[in-house]
């Protein structure tokens, strides 16, 4: 099944569902002794200063993992198409009007956005009035 790719369709039937594990953003260097396996990262980017991950909190307070933020993530539950146009914008955009920082993943079915844990809950009540008012 083709994902979808109509903005307003995108909007109304995303579903944001908010997940209760707290996750981090973390950089290791190309050298760390800590590997991919015992981390059991949800993503990872490799960049030219170091693999970026995002693990689970609980796993990187025990392995010793520096990290800045605690967030928790939305997962839109409607199937968007990677050539979507429009959609991460929309989103972003709803958030940042309420002072709420976004860091979106979009994966191979869902669009996921991490949003720092003490404002979780204000930003899944602004992505659902987004939805409320895309009807």
């Amino acid at each position: 099944m083709a994902g979808e790719t109509d903005l307003g369709k995108l909007i109304s039937s995303m579903q944001p569902v908010l997940g209760e594990p707290e996750y981090v953003f973390a950089s290791l260097d190309r050298d760390s002794p800590i590997t991919v396996t015992a981390l059991a990262p949800l993503g990872m980017f490799y960049e030219k200063e170091g693999l970026t991950v995002i693990v689970l909190k609980s796993i990187a307070d025990i392995l010793g993992i520096t990290y800045q933020g605690v967030y928790q993530c939305i997962t839109l539950k409607v199937h968007s198409s990677l050539e979507a146009v429009g959609l991460t914008a929309a989103v972003s955009c709803a958030l940042a009007n309420e002072g709420i920082s976004a860091n979106v993943v979009a994966a191979y079915y869902h669009d996921h956005i991490f949003v720092p844990v003490a404002k979780a809950n204000q930003a899944l009540s602004c992505l659902l009035k987004l939805v409320t008012d895309s009807h």
